[in-house]
């Protein structure tokens, strides 16, 4: 085992290119600054190469995604039927 590649008992540190908290995993700041900064590919070189930064953040494009559905169909409430009885269920997560 290598102790200059080993951490235990920390709150958050970097792994792969992703800032891993307790309940999170987010990507460098460094990493998303080098993205925005590109230019427009010119050949099919630097087209192959956005495509593998692009790969590279492929998670947390794919998780925005799944945010965005859910967003888009938000739960109905509807009023409760008159004579029937109301049952509501509540739950709540840390």
């Amino acid at each position: 085992m290598n102790l200059l590649k080993c951490a235990s008992g920390v709150a958050s540190g970097k792994f792969v290119g992703f800032v891993v908290r307790r309940h999170v995993i987010e990507i460098e700041h460094a990493k998303i600054d080098a993205i925005t900064a590109l230019l427009e590919p010119r050949n099919l070189h630097e087209l192959k190469s956005l495509q593998g930064k692009l790969a590279y953040l492929r998670r947390m494009l794919r998780a925005f995604q799944n945010v965005k559905e859910y967003l888009m169909s938000p739960p109905v409430l509807a009023a409760p039927i008159q004579g029937k009885p109301l049952i509501l269920y509540v739950a709540t997560q840390e």
